[in-house]
C-alpha cells in the first residue's frame, strides 16, 4: 500500500509533562489500526519518522513519542560515537513507568483521532526496541515487534529486575528481530528472550539474521543490510496485519 499520508508534529500530555510526538496517519477516511514507535537512543531523528511515514502508507495511525522529553527536549543527532555516548546518557535516565506513562499518553491521543480502530501495536528499535518488549505487557498491546531490543535480560529502565521478568504479562504477539553479528546483544542474550517467551507460552516469533549486526534496518547506519532489513518488514507487515 502507498496510501497519501498526513503528517503532524503534536503534543501529548502525561500529567503534567507536555511530550513531543510525531504522527502520520493515512489522509483518506477510514477505519485503521494504531502503532507505537520507540525511538533508538539518537531520538525521534529521521529515520524514525521515516518509520513512522512507512506504516501510515501501510493503512496505521503510527506515533512517536519522545522518550527522552524529561531529560532533553527536542533530541535529535545523528550516529557518530559522540552522537551515541550522549544517546546512551539519556536512555539511562529513563524509568519504565515513566516510559508506560508516556506510552498511555500516545494511547490516549490515538483515542481522539477520528478513524481509530482501536487495535493498537507497537515497534521499536535498539533501546526503543528494549522499550517495546517492555511496552507488550500493557492490555491494550496486541502486536509488538522488538527489533535488536539490547539488554532485556540484564535490566530495565530505572528498575532493580531486567524486563525479562515481566515476560509473562506479555498480552499479545510479539516478534524478536536481532542480527548474529551484534556486538550489543550477546547470543545468549537473545536466547534467553526466546526461552521466556516459550516458558511463559507468549504467541511468538524470533527472527535471527546471520552476520548482520546492530542497527540493521536503519538505512542511514553503516550496518545497514538491505536483505536483512527488506525480510524483517515483511514479517513486520505480517504481524501488524492482523490488526486490519
Amino acid at each position: 500500500m502507498t496510501a497519501p499520508i498526513t503528517v503532524d508534529r503534536i503534543t501529548l500530555h502525561n500529567q503534567d509533562l507536555a511530550i513531543d510526538a510525531y504522527l502520520a496517519r493515512p489522509t483518506a477516511p477510514g477505519s485503521y489500526p494504531g502503532i507505537i514507535v520507540f525511538q533508538e537512543i539518537f531520538g525521534v531523528n529521521a529515520h524514525i519518522r521515516d518509520v513512522v511515514d512507512r506504516l501510515a502508507r501501510e493503512g496505521y495511525m503510527a506515533i512517536a513519542p519522545a522518550l527522552y522529553q524529561r531529560s532533553q527536549p527536542g533530541f535529535e543527532v545523528g550516529y557518530t560515537a559522540d552522537d551515541m555516548a550522549i544517546g546512551r546518557q539519556y536512555k539511562d535516565a529513563t524509568r519504565a513507568e515513566e516510559l508506560i506513562g508516556d506510552t498511555r499518553a500516545a494511547i490516549a491521543q490515538l483515542e481522539t483521532i477520528d478513524g481509530y480502530n482501536g487495535n493498537l501495536g507497537a515497534i521499536g528499535f535498539c533501546f526503543g526496541g528494549h522499550v517495546a518488549y517492555l511496552i507488550a505487557t500493557l492490555p491494550e498491546i496486541k502486536a509488538t515487534a522488538s527489533f535488536y531490543g539490547a539488554g532485556i535480560p540484564v535490566f530495565c529502565p530505572g528498575e532493580a529486575d531486567p524486563t525479562i521478568t515481566r515476560t509473562p504479562q506479555i498480552q499479545g504477539e510479539i516478534y524478536c528481530f536481532f542480527g548474529m553479528a551484534d556486538p550489543l546483544i550477546p547470543a545468549e542474550q537473545n536466547a534467553a528472550v526466546e526461552a521466556a517467551l516459550k516458558q511463559a507460552q507468549i504467541n511468538h516469533r524470533v527472527f535471527r539474521y546471520p552476520d548482520v549486526n546492530h542497527g540493521f534496518f536503519c538505512d542511514r547506519r553503516d550496518s545497514y543490510n538491505a536483505e536483512a532489513a527488506k525480510a524483517a518488514w515483511n514479517e513486520v507487515k505480517t504481524l501488524f496485519g492482523q490488526l486490519q
